[in-house]
């Protein structure tokens, strides 16, 4: 990975931190029962978590995964606009589509999915708006990726599937992803144990599903997990002394 690349993540995560420490320095709460069970040390600890992430949420995923897919070669958008041009029954199917999972009457079958919705050719058409998290176009191929929470629930889940076959109805060559950018099962893909999504998708087989390690070989190239959590650690040395002078 260049220094480049390495300088602008590393600039990112530290921002992540120095806005959490603030919030935590800045926390006035009174926490009588907590400071009476807990060290100090462990409660500021606990706070602090609780602000990195909130820190450390979808807006600086984005950014690194933008500038990964630049650094890798690709032109790459952030909330990408796309307006679709998409066949009624295509529209209805979907819907079905959607509605048999929730409701347990089907279970998820990507590829299966994606064939029913391309059958619709003839009928009316009607124009559908889409943003998606992350656009990336390399080598003539464009790349949608939805990225959400690692642990997403219902909801979040139903929307990004919606609008990954909305883009597959309206063209067949569109790379369509669902990103978790860890995960909180284990490393291996047959870890992932958040049984939510999987109503939706099956988080296990779909090839439309990225998670941890995959989502960022896919959007930074080979060896882009191990550069990324390479940096998380460098950052790490440098910001645990302050983590450090929280809880004293």
């Amino acid at each position: 990975m260049k220094k480049e690349t390495r300088e602008q993540i590393t600039h990112i995560l530290q921002h992540c931190v120095d806005r959490a420490i603030h919030r935590v320095k800045s926390d006035s709460t009174h926490r009588p029962f907590h400071e009476a069970l807990l060290t100090k040390k462990l409660l500021s600890s606990a706070v602090f978590e609780r602000s990195f992430s909130t820190s450390f949420g979808q807006g600086p995923i984005e950014e690194i995964s933008q500038i990964l897919a630049i650094a890798n070669g690709g032109e790459s958008v952030r909330q990408k606009e796309t307006l679709v041009n998409i066949n009624k029954g295509a529209i209805d199917e979907i819907e079905r589509i959607i509605s048999s999972l929730r409701s347990g009457e089907n279970t998820p079958n990507w590829t299966k999915e994606v064939s029913k919705i391309q059958a619709f050719k003839k009928g009316d058409y009607v124009v559908r708006r889409i943003i998606s998290d992350l656009w990336v176009q390399k080598d003539g191929h464009e790349t949608f990726i939805s990225i959400k929470t690692v642990k997403p629930n219902i909801d979040q889940t139903e929307i990004v599937k919606k609008d990954m076959l909305l883009l597959k109805a309206e063209n067949a060559k569109f790379n369509t992803f669902f990103g978790l950018y860890y995960n909180p099962g284990g490393d291996s893909r047959a870890d992932y144990n958040w049984s939510i999504p999987s109503k939706i998708f099956d988080m296990k087989r779909d090839p439309c599903v990225l998670i941890g390690e995959e989502y960022w070989e896919l959007v930074g190239g080979s060896g882009a997990y191990q550069d990324l959590l390479e940096i998380f650690e460098s950052v790490g040395k440098n910001t645990r002394k302050q983590l450090e002078e929280i809880g004293h």
